[in-house]
C-alpha cells in the first residue's frame, strides 16, 4: 500500500509550515506514531508523526521549504510498490491538490461563537461519539493552547475547547473575576450544547476552573484531567503572573513567556506578537488584573480544591520542571499522577504525544 505523508494542520490559523529537518531518510523503516520530520509554523515547532507504518520511499519536501497545509511531504510504502506506481500516486495527488491557503483553511474546523448570559463565548467542536471531553485553557491562554491535543483526542470522541471569559475571542468583560464566574461560563456552554455529562480537562487556571465545575455540579463531570493545575496548593510564581499582566511590549513579555517552556526557543517572535495583540484588545488588561487579584491575591493561590480530586476518576499530569506551579502539588492526591521529566508548564504543547497517550488511555474506559 502506498501512503501519502502530508503537511498537518495544527490549530485554526495554520495555513503553512516550514520544513526544518527530516528525522528519517529514504529507505528507513517508519512505525505508526513515530516522528518523521520537524516542521516549524508561525506559532510553534513540532514533529510530524507517521499515521501509518512502512518504509519511507520518497522525500518530496526539502529543508527550509515552506509548504501549505495538506501538501505532499513524502511517500511511505507498506509492502511492495514499483517506482512507476509511486510516480503515478504522486502525479495523481498533485493534480488534485488544492494549494490555495484560503481553501485549505476552509477545509479545517472552524470555531463557533454563541451569546450566553449576555456574554460571547467562542468554542471549537471536533470529533463525535463517546462521552464528550471539554478542554479548558489557563491564564492568558485560549483554545489554541490545545492545538496539538484536540485533533488527536477527537479521533476517539467529541472534544470541545473554549475560550474562557476575558480570553481569546470570548467577551472580555468579567463581573467578579473569580473561579465561580469562569466555571459558570463552562456550565452555560454545556447547557447550550445539551451535554449532561462530560470529561473535563484543564490546564493551569483551567484546572482550577474544572475543579470548580466538579465542585458545583459533580453529577455532570465524568472525570477530571488536571494538567499543571492551579487549585491544588498555595504556591505559584507571582512574579510571572504580575510580569505577564504588566508586559506591554516584546522585551517585557518574552522573559515571562520563556518561563512557560522547558525549551526557550519555542517562544517565537510570532508568538510574542500574537500575545501582545491579544493583550492590547479592549478589556483584556482589566480582565487579567481582575483574575490575578481574585485567584492569586498576594502571590498565593486563594482556592484549595484538593478535596474535589478523586470524587470522580482523576488524572494529574505535570512537568517536573514547571516554573509556574510546582509539581509537588501533585503529591498525595487521590488520582493517577504522571510527572513528565524535564518538562515545563506548557507540557500539553511540548510533550503533546505523551500527554495525548496518557489522556486517551485514561478516558478509554
Amino acid at each position: 500500500m502506498i501512503h501519502t505523508l502530508t503537511m498537518p494542520k495544527w490549530g485554526l490559523s495554520m495555513t503553512e509550515g516550514r520544513i526544518d529537518v527530516w528525522l528519517k531518510q529514504p529507505g528507513d523503516r517508519v512505525e505508526k506514531g513515530e516522528e518523521v520530520l520537524d516542521v516549524e509554523t508561525d506559532k510553534i515547532s513540532s514533529s510530524v508523526e507517521a499515521p501509518f507504518s512502512g518504509v519511507l520511499r520518497r522525500v518530496l519536501a526539502l529543508s527550509d521549504e515552506t509548504l501549505p497545509v495538506g501538501a505532499l511531504l513524502g511517500i511511505v510504502v507498506e509492502g511492495e510498490a514499483t517506482e512507476a506506481e509511486i510516480d503515478a500516486v504522486i502525479e495523481s495527488f498533485n493534480a488534485g491538490f488544492v494549494s490555495s491557503a484560503a481553501e485549505a483553511e476552509a477545509c479545517g474546523p472552524s470555531a463557533q461563537k454563541v451569546e450566553l448570559g449576555g456574554r460571547l463565548l467562542r468554542y471549537l467542536d471536533q470529533g463525535e461519539g463517546g462521552t464528550p471531553l471539554v478542554l479548558v485553557h489557563g491564564f492568558g491562554g485560549d483554545l489554541n493552547n490545545w492545538l496539538f491535543n484536540q485533533p488527536a483526542l477527537a479521533a476517539e470522541r467529541r472534544v470541545i475547547a473554549l475560550d474562557l471569559p476575558g480570553h481569546g475571542e470570548s467577551g472580555k468583560s468579567l463581573h467578579t473575576g473569580d473561579a465561580e464566574e469562569l466555571s459558570q461560563a463552562v456550565l452555560a456552554l454545556l447547557d447550550h450544547l445539551e451535554l449532561d455529562r462530560v470529561h473535563l480537562a484543564g490546564h493551569s487556571m483551567g484546572g482550577l476552573v474544572s475543579l470548580s465545575v466538579a465542585r458545583q455540579a459533580p453529577a455532570r463531570v465524568a472525570s477530571l484531567t488536571l494538567i499543571a493545575s492551579a487549585g491544588l496548593g498555595a504556591d505559584i510564581n507571582a512574579d510571572y503572573l504580575q510580569g505577564f499582566t504588566d508586559a506591554a511590549n516584546r522585551n517585557a513579555l518574552k522573559p515571562q513567556l520563556v518561563q512557560l517552556f522547558s525549551d526557550p526557543a519555542l517562544v517565537t517572535r510570532q508568538m510574542l506578537e500574537d500575545m501582545l495583540k491579544f493583550k492590547r484588545l479592549e478589556g483584556v488588561d482589566q480582565a487579567l488584573r481582575q483574575l490575578n487579584a481574585q485567584l492569586f491575591e498576594g502571590g498565593r493561590q486563594r482556592l484549595d480544591l484538593r478535596n474535589v480530586v478523586g470524587q470522580q476518576p482523576s488524572l494529574v499530569i505535570w512537568g517536573s520542571d514547571d516554573a509556574i506551579i510546582p509539581a509537588d502539588h501533585a503529591q498525595g492526591l487521590e488520582a493517577q499522577v504522571e510527572i513528565l521529566p524535564g518538562q515545563g508548564h506548557m507540557v500539553q504543547l511540548e510533550a503533546a504525544e505523551r500527554v495525548n497517550q496518557l489522556m486517551a488511555a485514561f478516558l478509554k474506559p
